[in-house]
């Protein structure tokens, strides 16, 4: 199999360098980026480590636009760990985040980690059309509605929701959905469960997915129509 691509956009020539040799060290082909146009200007990579704090445009506008014509995973570097960023991150299309500071080995494995889950089969349902009170779900074209308005969702949210919509009222264990949704055993915390639970009831409704205190989560029985 070929190396794995990756594009580093870091405009700290300190950061980058020793960064990418790093990473080719790991068996990675790596590319460079200084700014988000040359970030924007890129050709196909299997995966984006992206630095937000870049020279000229906000690094979530460039996150933004990757997502617009691409489904390439991106790991974005931040220095802000607060919740909202984290929230508003993975509603831009990120995959996941490191908060600087990081280390190596912990960045390398969220790289690999990553990876696994974009190669994965998404979480596999037999129907094909989901409904749960004003909930609509249509898994073969990844359509979500809300009260009749359309939602977009970012492809691990919408695997998210119909593993939980799927059997409305179940309780479904944190572990479970890490196994089933992100295909792997997690390695570590698993925060970017909470993140991904925050952004789904943002963007539908917060009483959608009810938490199971030591437990998990549950998508609420609504009601069918």
């Amino acid at each position: 199999m070929s190396p794995m691509r990756l594009l580093v956009v870091e405009d700290d020539p300190g950061i980058a360098r020793p960064l990418g040799t790093g990473l080719r060290r790991e068996g990675f082909e790596v590319e460079l980026a200084r700014t988000g146009a040359e970030a924007l200007a890129a050709g196909e990579v299997d995966l984006v480590l992206l630095d937000l704090g870049l020279p000229d445009m906000d690094g979530k506008d460039v996150c933004r636009k990757l997502r617009e014509r691409s489904g390439v995973p991106i790991i974005v570097v931040t220095a802000r760990g607060d919740e909202l960023d984290r929230v508003v991150l993975l509603e831009l299309g990120a995959d996941d985040y490191v908060v600087k500071p990081f280390g190596f080995r912990e960045l390398v494995a969220r790289i690999r980690a990553v990876l696994r889950r974009t190669v994965a089969e998404p979480p596999t349902t037999t129907v094909s059309h989901i409904v749960v009170g004003p909930l609509e779900i249509d898994t073969r074209t990844r359509a979500v509605t809300w009260e009749g308005r359309a939602v977009d969702l970012t492809p691990r949210e919408h695997d998210l929701l119909v593993y939980l919509a799927g059997d409305p009222g179940a309780v479904v264990t944190r572990q479970q959905l890490m196994e089933d949704v992100w295909h792997e055993h997690w390695w570590g915390s698993t925060k970017t469960l909470d993140v991904h639970i925050a952004s789904l009831r943002k963007k539908l409704a917060p009483e959608l997915i009810e938490t199971v205190r030591g437990v998990g989560f549950r998508v609420a029985d609504l009601g069918r129509p």
